[in-house]
């Protein structure tokens, strides 16, 4: 029987976990020296902008929000079609979240309807890059600038993404990338924020840990209400590593997208109506392959196609359901039919395994169990 197939598993290799060794050893395994160390390492790749790092990508986006200034009575637009955590942490900070649907291609915030929801009470709007695939940053900095918008740019899933030849964090208002362990980049958990100004940088720390500032050998203030949000060493060695691999491990995820590409439009898969991607392998980082299931009758829910393909031997997942109509979100008043692209989305999506380790064979053999899955729910 064939080994079970995740739907991801990180890469660590072994110079990276002797560098772990040696940060426990050390005896300095909160933030210290390997803190300051990835965050010039991440500067660097930005270009030299401000980058501190936090325990993780949820954390960032939520300090974010406060260096924006966004507070109690503020309303921020974004996508329904994310992880939770995109619009928790706009209500954490005692915001209203304004939900706009998604462009059924691209499968990010449909750009073109940001206005129509935009009021005098917004003051930012939160895009996410799904799957790695970029946001177009020039239509949606065009929005911004027009209505005197801050930007938040959710790029959890789009550390290695580009656009047009720019890579993501480069540029930019405030953005935010996750270091979970399914990203293409992990410290175990944690992320980062790029930000424009040294100012914010430093603002950024004092909210990182409890709003302390401190001076001289024994001065210490508070001026702000910060959180707990610091990554450690042993974390940040482990993001070292990974960052030093960053290009091998996009490259690697382009070839896989492609051969996925090239198995699923083969004749017998096409005639599923299984609903690809776009198509792109210069600027998406593939942090996900995910496909569209047919939807209608004699076609299986995803769970029966999902159950089927687990005792075969392959994972996946789901990315995401629709936020809208979580019970907290629902009693907000948000409720089914409120954005039918998200729904059928989070009806339908289906995320296949992907990650650097994995070969041509495994994505032939993930195609095949797909395809014989639904093949086995059609009349004889």
């Amino acid at each position: 029987m064939s080994t079970f197939l995740p739907l991801t598993r990180p890469t660590l290799d072994e110079e990276t976990i002797a560098g772990v060794a040696e940060v426990l050893r050390s005896g300095w395994i909160t933030s210290g020296p390997k803190v300051k160390e990835f965050e010039a390492k991440l500067s660097e790749l930005f270009g030299g902008r401000p980058v501190r790092v936090f325990n993780s990508g949820t954390a960032t986006l939520e300090v974010a929000l406060r260096l924006a200034g966004i507070k109690a009575g503020d309303e921020v637009i974004t996508t329904p079609l994310s992880w939770v955590a995109t619009s928790n942490v706009i209500l954490t900070v005692g915001a209203r979240p304004v939900f706009v649907d998604i462009d059924p291609v691209t499968r990010n915030i449909d750009l073109d309807a940001i206005e129509a929801a935009i009021t005098p009470a917004t003051k930012a709007i939160i895009p996410v890059d799904l799957a790695g695939l970029p946001v177009d940053r020039d239509k949606l900095y065009q929005i911004a600038a027009r209505h005197g918008l801050r930007v938040i740019e959710d790029a959890a899933q789009s550390m290695g993404s580009s656009w047009q030849g720019r890579l993501i964090g480069s540029f930019g208002d405030l953005v935010s990338f996750s270091f979970h362990p399914n990203k293409n980049l992990t410290s175990i958990e944690g992320g980062c924020l790029v930000m424009t100004e040294e100012s914010d940088a430093a603002l950024a720390e004092q909210y990182r840990l409890q709003g302390v500032v401190r001076s001289g050998m024994d001065g210490m203030d508070v001026k702000v209400l910060g959180g707990k949000f610091n990554l450690t060493d042993v974390a940040a060695r482990v993001g070292i590593g990974q960052l030093a691999r960053l290009d091998e491990f996009t490259h690697q995820r382009r070839e896989l997208a492609r051969e996925y590409f090239k198995q699923l439009e083969s004749p017998k898969a096409l005639a599923l109506g299984i609903g690809l991607p776009v198509a792109d392998f210069e600027q998406s980082n593939w942090h996900m392959f995910q496909v569209m299931l047919p939807e209608g009758e004699g076609w299986p829910r995803r769970a029966e196609v999902m159950e089927k393909m687990h005792a075969a031997g392959v994972g996946t997942g789901v990315h995401y359901p629709p936020i809208h109509l979580f019970t907290l979100y629902r009693e907000a008043g948000w409720q089914e039919g409120n954005f039918p692209q998200a729904e059928h989305a989070g009806r339908n999506i289906l995320t296949l395994p992907l990650f650097p380790t994995m070969t041509a064979d495994d994505v032939s053999r993930v195609v095949a169990t797909l395809v014989s899955t639904l093949q086995s729910f059609l009349p004889s």
